[in-house]
């Protein structure tokens, strides 16, 4: 039976601890362990009637055992094209709205690859929309790393590789410019160092809680064509079974080819993909304590035996003793919220006094 006693307020502590959990996606994943040739989409891609988005899952879609990684798109901002023009710059301007919000005019802002109200707009933007399963509750910051294989042959993408990732992120990121949250500039090259890194060229943005990608794509391939001295139009970027230039380009499919084509086209020459998620873990700390002249008793009815106290052993002048199993919170009410058991009971008398450190997480 248990003997109450409040809690001080000053007994009582809040805290919270950020978990995280390293996941390296590899490219088999977005595009080769269900395909079984270039021009075969994976039975773990998952295409729609309306052609927007594509989804990718970690397992065959139809199977109760997949689950949804991620979704891919893209936009154009303010041009007309050969294919689904409206939908490429519809979906350019939700995710702008969403990102980078709207200026003093009301008019939504683009994205740019500052991440400012100031510099080069992202004309061309490829989205990875990381799925909550995977992200958790943010990105860990600093540890995005894309690696693109951009070779000028759709079939054999990953001869040289192409690195992207949030370098020195940890020590600068953009917390205000966002209704979104923070968010990191993606830049090219692999130093890790974040004096160096701020000289890469940004060719992106990550946003951390959002869990939103955005590739610049103009800017991804024009560095990785000028590291193997060669034009974007010299780029075979979607692999069509028609035989039509502008599908063979990458100017061309970004203009002439469908989401779906380009999204493929992404996929097909993703190596790797890693970042560690985050989970947010809140706590209440409660230090119950028992002084000296407390919880030396027990209302317990086995506590006594003939009206005499059992642990004292028939010695009537020996010191009361009690054995403590469980430490229970109770609400303003006296309603039992939670119990916490020790592994062996705490032996408890006149002459020790205990704290007990109750912890509860949610």
């Amino acid at each position: 039976m248990a003997i109450r006693k409040p809690l001080a307020q000053e007994d009582i502590t809040a805290t919270k601890t950020l978990l995280h959990e390293s996941l390296p996606i590899t490219g088999t994943i977005f595009s080769g362990t269900y395909d079984t040739d270039d021009l075969t989409r994976g039975t773990n891609i998952k295409t729609y009637g309306h052609g927007m988005f594509q989804s990718v899952y970690d397992y065959p879609y139809l199977s109760s055992s997949a689950n949804h990684i991620m979704d891919l798109t893209l936009g154009i901002r303010n041009e007309t094209v050969a294919s689904q023009s409206v939908d490429k710059a519809n979906i350019y301007s939700e995710f702008a709205q969403m990102l980078a919000g709207y200026d003093s005019t009301a008019s939504i802002e683009p994205l740019r690859v500052s991440g400012t109200a100031t510099g080069d707009i992202i004309q061309n933007p490829m989205f990875i929309s990381v799925a909550r399963l995977l992200q958790k509750d943010e990105i860990q910051k600093g540890s995005f790393k894309l690696t693109l294989g951009l070779d000028e042959d759709y079939s054999t993408p990953f001869t040289n590789l192409f690195y992207i990732s949030d370098f020195g992120a940890t020590e600068s990121y953009n917390s205000v410019n966002s209704p979104l949250g923070e968010f990191g500039i993606l830049r090219s090259g692999s130093s890790t160092d974040a004096t160096d890194a701020a000289n890469n060229d940004a060719v992106g943005l990550v946003y951390y809680q959002a869990g939103i990608v955005v590739l610049d794509m103009s800017a991804t391939i024009d560095l990785a064509m000028a590291n193997q001295s060669l034009t974007g139009d010299d780029f075979e970027f979607v692999k069509s079974s028609t035989t039509s230039p502008n599908l063979l380009t990458y100017t061309g499919s970004y203009e002439s080819g469908t989401i779906d084509q380009n999204a493929d086209a992404l996929r097909h020459r993703i190596y790797n993909m890693e970042f560690n998620n985050t989970t947010e873990l809140n706590s209440t700390i409660y230090f119950c304590r028992a002084g000296h002249n407390e919880f030396n008793y027990s209302s317990n009815p086995t506590y006594l035996s003939s009206s005499q106290i059992r642990v004292k052993g028939n010695n009537p002048k020996a010191n009361p003793i009690s054995y403590i199993t469980t430490v229970g919170l109770y609400s303003a009410e006296g309603a039992l919220v939670a119990v916490g058991k020790f592994s062996e009971p705490l032996r408890k008398d006149s002459t020790t006094e205990l704290t007990v450190r109750v912890r509860l997480d949610y």
